[in-house]
């Protein structure tokens, strides 16, 4: 199961978030989202464990769980859809058009 956790310290590193997680269970990978520019972190990372029920016990336990100060927010990830809207080019209607002159 992949597991989303968020509002995590920003100083709080991979190894430490894998630690939390190993005391429900075996840990497969253990990933902080980390900004591009600034190579900080964003405050969000993920946890993914083979055992369901291990991994389910990890939500339950560390949901609003405080760490480093912080309450964090531990939920199951959900895949993410494309369903992103806004503008891009061609996409139909509107836009600028040429007329003829009368």
């Amino acid at each position: 199961m992949n597991i989303y956790i968020g509002n995590l310290p920003f100083n709080l590193g991979e190894e430490d978030l894998r630690e939390i997680f190993e005391e429900y269970g075996e840990v497969a990978s253990a990933k902080i989202i980390m900004d591009k520019f600034t190579g900080r972190s964003k405050g969000f990372g993920f946890i993914e464990m083979e055992d369901d029920s291990e991994a389910t016990k990890a939500i339950e336990e560390l949901n609003n769980a405080e760490v480093g100060g912080r309450n964090i927010k531990v939920n199951e990830s959900k895949p993410r859809e494309n369903n992103r809207g806004g503008g891009g080019f061609n996409r139909g209607g509107g836009g600028y058009q040429r007329r003829d002159r009368y």
